[in-house]
């Protein structure tokens, strides 16, 4: 298709065109903008539907209010102790000598894993109680091209004791006192052989 000039079709493109008009339909008149084109705003993407919650029970003034357990997830508090409440004390206070530890240093995390559950399980099937899991601070220094996260081992092994096949025969989870490793290390106290 050839222009011949500005604002001239040729011959080919006045047949091409009049080809185009025959097979158009036009719009109707109330569609047809006055003015200029306005531009409607993108539309907005359905927000989910609210997952339906329980009702809050009724509550009186001078009324003491009664704990659901949601509020500690959302103030991060570790939940309230399962085991005796004077072990759980003497715990805290690095008081308890763990019967056996665990170093996951140095291992991969699928090797982790691995170890800590056959040492746990182990452990429970020899009727032990207390039981150190060091998992290490992770390094701090972040440097390099890519950053990286650190102290995975950390996050993750309280995570892998609350889970199947370990929630069994986990108890209590806590952070361990600064003589048994600080922030590097976890008390598991597991349940009683049944």
């Amino acid at each position: 298709m050839a222009r011949k000039g500005r604002g001239r079709l040729s011959a080919e493109d006045r047949a091409l065109w009049s080809k185009v008009v025959a097979g158009a339909t036009p719009m109707p008149r109330t569609a047809t903008p006055k003015g200029p084109a306005r531009l409607l705003p993108p539309a907005k993407p359905a927000l989910p539907a609210p997952e339906a919650q329980e009702p809050l029970p009724e509550f009186r003034i001078g009324e003491k209010a009664r704990s659901t357990g949601s509020e500690r997830a959302l103030t991060g508090a570790s939940p309230a102790p399962r085991m005796d409440a004077r072990a759980f004390g003497r715990l805290k206070r690095g008081k308890l000598v763990p019967e056996a530890r665990i170093d996951l240093h140095g291992m991969t995390v699928a090797a982790a894993h691995a170890a800590l559950v056959a040492f746990v399980l182990r452990a429970a099937g020899d009727g032990l109680r207390l039981v150190l899991v060091i998992t290490g601070k992770g390094r701090e220094d972040g440097d390099g091209p890519v950053p990286e996260q650190r102290g995975i081992l950390r996050r993750q092994v309280p995570h892998w004791l609350q889970i199947p096949p370990l929630v069994q025969v986990v108890l209590q989870v806590e952070p361990a006192h600064r003589r048994h490793g600080g922030s590097g290390a976890y008390y598991v106290y597991l349940r009683r052989r049944q």
